[in-house]
């Protein structure tokens, strides 16, 4: 029997004619495993140009990964429903040459076409506004899912101490290099986001939490959607002991929100607002540079990033900082354990959490790197046990 193939596809136009862009995703239609995804920004073109350019390269993307396979085509648009399918004709001419590129593709018998309501097709319309928010063209490939079908010649696991629990097995037994915890209790992963760059990033101006500008740059809008992606692979080819994300929370700060919206998109979930995770206030300091501190507070920035529970003049400290995102955190825990929650927050939210996750002293906290959309994970027990899982994961450059 045939390997069969699912593809995805959707495409949009903000205007119509406007700036738009494409989506796709391969999924394998035995197991549901997502293969591959594909999206791309067009400029500006119509939504039917959009959703033939989706279809396409879905189809692409299926034939690179089985060129032998049957494939069954999945779209909200009846009219490239009904059109590939030979029951209506393609009248328009850019329209006509898209359809031709992907008729050519695989033989007729062996792709079908099927319409769905819009909302079993969100995967695809969020791939493409994915690429319509950044400008930029996606590729990604999931060989870790492929691993998983059983298909031969696929990638397995690495070794046996990486491979699920099989039957008669302790689950109890912890992953490799994890807390030592062997009496099964669940913990709450959050997972730490620090938001995108911003202008101020770029400056290296302190940008903090009393003052709710500024928004993410061009790059910084891409770097969300990097690190939107990664979030969604968190607890399946990265991390893979860990519950998927569920819940995304972020700080009320504009460049937090942006950061925060592309990965609900990516998610299909709906942001939280905590004013908790707002960065630290820096008082006298808010958008000076470290030099222009240096100037007017000689000494003061040094002592205030060592000491740690020194507040710059007017504002917080990192121990001032750390009291109220752990709260935070804490309330979290007590929603649930067993499940993963998001937290788009500051470079100082997120070393404040970390340093306390991992115990160590306010004087400590300010020598965590945390790049511009970094994850960084801490998992909590409800009798006060936490990890860190890992600090600083760069999501792109």
């Amino acid at each position: 029997m045939a390997r069969v193939l699912v593809v995805e596809a959707d495409g949009g136009s903000r205007g119509n004619p406007g700036p738009a862009g494409y989506g796709a995703l391969v999924r394998e239609a035995a197991t549901g495993h997502v293969l591959a995804e594909r999206a791309g920004y067009l400029g500006v073109s119509t939504n039917n140009v959009a959703e033939y350019t989706g279809l396409l390269e879905g189809l692409r993307a299926a034939v690179a990964i089985d060129p032998d396979a049957d494939v069954q085509v999945r779209m909200d648009s009846k009219l490239v429903v009904e059109q590939m399918s030979g029951r209506w004709q393609v009248k328009h001419e850019a329209l006509r040459a898209i359809a031709r590129q992907a008729a050519a593709l695989l033989p007729a018998g062996r792709v079908t076409y099927t319409w769905v309501p819009r909302a079993e097709n969100a995967a695809a319309d969020r791939l493409a506004n994915e690429a319509m928010d950044t400008g930029s063209t996606i590729a990604r490939d999931f060989p870790v899912a492929a691993a998983a079908t059983g298909i031969a010649g696929a990638p397995g696991p690495a070794d046996d101490d990486e491979a699920d629990a099989a039957p008669g097995r302790d689950t109890h037994l912890r992953p490799s290099g994890s807390i030592a915890r062997y009496d099964g209790a669940e913990a709450l992963t959050v997972v730490l986001v620090r938001h995108g760059q911003t202008p101020l990033t770029v400056a290296g101006g302190y940008s903090g939490g009393g003052v709710p500008g500024p928004s993410l740059t061009t790059h910084g809008r891409t770097q969300a959607a990097r690190a939107a992606d990664a979030v969604h692979r968190v607890g399946k080819e990265l991390w893979s002991d860990l519950p998927p994300a569920t819940e995304v929370v972020a700080s009320p700060m504009v460049r937090t929100q942006e950061t925060a919206a592309a990965i609900g998109r990516r998610l299909g979930v709906h942001v939280r607002t905590d004013d908790r995770f707002r960065e630290c206030e820096f008082g006298d300091w808010e958008s000076l540079t470290a030099a222009e501190i240096e100037r007017r507070w000689p000494g003061e920035l040094g002592r205030w990033h060592a000491d740690g529970t020194t507040p710059a003049p007017g504002g917080e400290s990192y121990a001032d900082v750390g009291a109220r995102v752990w709260a935070g955190l804490t309330d979290l825990a007590a929603g649930g354990v067993g499940r993963t929650v998001v937290v788009v927050g500051h470079a100082i939210v997120v070393r404040t959490a970390v340093g306390q996750a991992a115990g160590a002293p306010p004087s400590h906290w300010y020598r965590l790197r945390v790049p511009p959309c970094s994850l960084s994970i801490v998992r909590l027990w409800p009798d006060g046990a936490a990890e860190v899982t890992t600090s600083g994961f760069p999501t792109g450059d």
